[in-house]
């Protein structure tokens, strides 16, 4: 709990004023997220498209996805309220450090997913505002609400809520969920536990303290990495099979192997020799290895080989 407020109580003392406020608001719906789901929905039209989508559907992705996914961690602030007031990385959000009541993060968060159903069910398609309005559920209601308390495996299967934006691409452009769509949807999935568990090595005493069981937290370091060695050979054995379709050409399939090997490279340098600074770098990596490996698939739609 910040120091000087009382639980159940809103600071009101923020600089900033109004400016301050927004800022707030901005924070609950986390920007860096957003991007990246974005990017991910955008890939998936690229492909589909099998070059540039209609521009009209691709600027509604874009809006649709990021009133859904920013509405989804605006919930996630009402819902973890109480794990994000002892976490040194989470105290200091708006509704941890009680800068905006609960109850408005909630509803905020609400607002913005009817607003992405309607802008993506009036301007897109039903399916993927439905897609959407999925994600927004399964990460609040079952990784949030139920797994993220209960289960090592959390992130695992909560995974699922973020793999959804790419076939939400997919399906924008042709209207139907088909095999590459799956295949983009596996991918984000097999990414997610790796990426995960490198910030969990990093923070794991903050997750003890909160008594969330992350995998790092439950069967300790060794284990962890291990688990990250595997998931990551799998997660690029994926790419690499889907390079092999007709989904996507050279330009992915070049890019896939090499953006691949510097990830294996990660892993393999913090499984054999573990720390904190090695489970950064990969963190950091993975962050960057799905925002390249779907911006790829853009150039790969539009220039096919």
């Amino acid at each position: 709990m910040a120091k000087g407020v009382e639980a159940g109580t809103v600071e009101t003392d923020r600089p900033g004023g109004i400016i301050g406020v927004v800022n707030d608001y901005v924070t609950l719906t986390k920007p860096p997220i957003i991007v990246l789901l974005v990017i991910t929905a955008i890939g998936g039209m690229f492909l589909a498209a099998e070059g540039i989508p209609p521009l009209q559907a691709l600027g509604m992705v874009c809006l649709g996805g990021t009133l859904g996914a920013g509405g989804a961690n605006a919930i996630n602030h009402f819902l973890d309220q109480d794990i994000d007031a002892i976490m040194s990385r989470t105290i200091k959000r708006p509704v941890a450090a009680h800068r905006i009541a609960p109850m408005s993060a909630l509803v905020f968060g609400i607002a913005l997913n009817v607003g992405a159903f309607f802008v993506l069910t009036y301007w897109v398609n039903l399916l993927a505002a439905s897609l959407t309005l999925s994600a927004t559920l399964f990460y609040v209601l079952v990784y949030t609400g139920w797994l993220k308390r209960n289960t090592p495996q959390n992130i695992v299967i909560g995974g699922a809520a973020g793999a959804i934006p790419p076939m939400v691409g997919w399906v924008a452009v042709t209207g139907s969920l088909d095999l590459p769509a799956l295949y983009l949807f596996t991918i984000v999935f097999f990414w997610t536990p790796p990426h995960f568990w490198a910030l969990a090595l990093m923070i794991q005493n903050d997750y003890q303290r909160a008594g969330v069981p992350m995998l790092p937290v439950v069967v300790g370091e060794e284990r962890t990495v291990q688990n990250i060695f595997m998931y990551s050979m799998a997660l690029v054995a994926l790419t690499l099979l889907f390079g092999a379709s007709d989904a996507v050409g050279l330009v992915y399939l070049a890019s896939a192997v090499a953006l691949g090997a510097v990830f294996l490279a990660f892993a393999w340098k913090l499984k054999r020799d573990y720390s904190v600074r090695r489970a950064k770098h990969l963190y950091l990596y993975s962050l960057l290895y799905l925002a390249l490996l779907f911006a790829v698939m853009l150039a790969d739609g539009v220039y096919r080989f």
